[in-house]
């Protein structure tokens, strides 16, 4: 195979319709050229407004490969930045989330700025007199991401300076974010207390297609979900006795593949893709007192229940995240090397409903994401395996036909079977599309 260094047309061809080469996960000269591509033309997810509620509060994170800061600069003006000062480089921010006050002040030579990133002081500002400095980017202060994006809360940043608009990227994907939000009797969330973070020894893109793979849960997570409601029926409870809130979450992990078929996958434009289209692990929690006739004050009766029977499972906003609206969750894989991967999971509070719900949120969260929980190494075992096992030589392809369609079109919302991997293929084909988005774009112009 041809070497990727500086060569995105050479990282696409990796992706066929029915199989994608090993090198798309261990090849750390592809990872460099999806930093440098995918993260820089996309939109990426950065943090929730609710993390940065006041002004001059930050958050700290990163696009791809590239330290940011997501700022409060005014009540409704929130900035993102690149973590670094425009003089020598030093980062600005090494705490993940604080209050600057009314600016940022470079730890290593005073350099201050405003928090929309404007240059606001220079100690001894003399010496730079007759050298114009205010014609340089150093001069200007630190550089601001190409574009952001406040979505209802959720805040969107694309690297590029130029590029597609969010409104085309997401399409009408953002549904499920809007019903994420919309389940706030209030129509408004908050980030419950800090992530559940830990390293995944594998490609992130691993995890991301994992998140609408409907054909392992009753096979990686038998060891975890299958003991649990074995142990479970052990007990003999009587018939009609209330099931503990842990068996709810973990229970219907252990669902047959009809469940899943039946779940349905929907597709849209741009690598995004949710399963969960009729029902999901989700749809017969226990209802929480209240709640219900909190939405109904809030939107209505018939409103407030097209809301809450909306039981979508795992929706994936290519490239790098995964929300769950019905129990408000939110999953962000952070690429760190080819074969490293940080994930953070997110809980968030609807606010004006009941604490119960978010109590139950956490028990999920703990459950099945936590560096301690009993399902999520089930699947850190799957990916790890994986990646040791795609250096082998004796195949150099990863398969992802199951329910191919001769010439699949992915410019269009598909709605089909729940075991598909139709997403899978959906991801790749706009991970290819954004590996060579500068080259297209500039062929179109010519």
């Amino acid at each position: 195979m041809e070497r990727y260094s500086g060569n995105p047309n050479a990282a696409a061809a990796l992706v066929e319709p029915n199989q994608v080469h090993r090198d798309v996960y261990i090849n750390q000269d592809v990872y460099k050229l999806e930093m440098q591509h995918v993260f820089t033309n996309a939109w990426v997810f950065v943090g929730h407004e609710s993390q940065t509620a006041a002004k001059g509060d930050y958050f700290a994170t990163q696009i791809g490969d590239q330290p940011v800061i997501q700022v409060r600069h005014k009540a409704d003006d929130i900035h993102v930045l690149y973590n670094r000062c425009p003089h020598k480089g030093t980062k600005i921010v090494i705490d993940r989330q604080g209050n600057t006050g009314k600016f940022f002040r470079c730890p290593y030579h005073a350099w201050s700025f405003k928090t929309d990133g404007c240059l606001l002081a220079i100690p001894l500002k003399k010496g730079y007199e007759g050298t114009d400095l205010e014609k340089t980017a150093s001069g200007k202060g630190m550089k601001a991401v190409g574009a952001v994006k406040n979505h209802r809360g959720f805040i969107f940043a694309r690297l590029a300076e130029e590029g597609i608009s969010f409104e085309e990227f997401f399409g009408d994907s953002l549904s499920s974010i809007d019903n994420m939000v919309d389940r706030s009797p209030e129509g408004r969330l908050e980030v419950v207390g800090p992530p559940l973070r830990y390293m995944h020894h594998c490609n992130w893109k691993m995890l991301v297609e994992n998140q609408t793979d409907t054909c392992h849960p009753m096979v990686a997570h038998e060891s975890s979900a299958g003991t649990a409601i074995k142990l479970y029926e052990e007990l003999d409870l009587p018939e009609g006795a209330p099931k503990p809130p842990a068996m709810e979450i973990i229970a219907p992990f252990m669902s047959p593949y009809e469940f899943f078929e039946g779940m349905g996958i929907r597709t849209w434009p741009n690598g995004h893709g949710h399963t969960g289209v009729n029902h999901s692990i989700h749809s017969d929690y226990t209802k929480i007192e209240g709640y219900f006739e909190a939405m109904k004050a809030a939107y209505g009766e018939e409103k407030a229940k097209a809301i809450l029977d909306e039981n979508r499972h795992n929706t994936v906003y290519f490239p790098n995240i995964m929300v769950k609206g019905p129990i408000q969750q939110l999953r962000v894989f952070i690429p760190l090397a080819a074969n490293r991967t940080v994930v953070e999971s997110y809980i968030y509070r609807l606010v004006g409903a009941p604490d119960e719900l978010t109590a139950r949120t956490a028990m999920y969260n703990r459950m099945i994401n936590a560096p301690t929980s009993i399902v999520g190494h089930d699947d850190l075992e799957m990916y790890e395996r994986a990646q040791e096992g795609l250096q082998s030589d004796g195949m150099e392809w990863v398969n992802i036909q199951r329910l191919l369609e001769e010439d699949e079109d992915f410019t269009e919302e598909a709605v089909h079977n729940g075991t598909t991997e139709r997403q899978m293929r959906n991801q790749f084909n706009a991970w290819a599309k954004f590996m060579t988005y500068e080259l297209a774009t500039q062929e179109a112009a010519e």
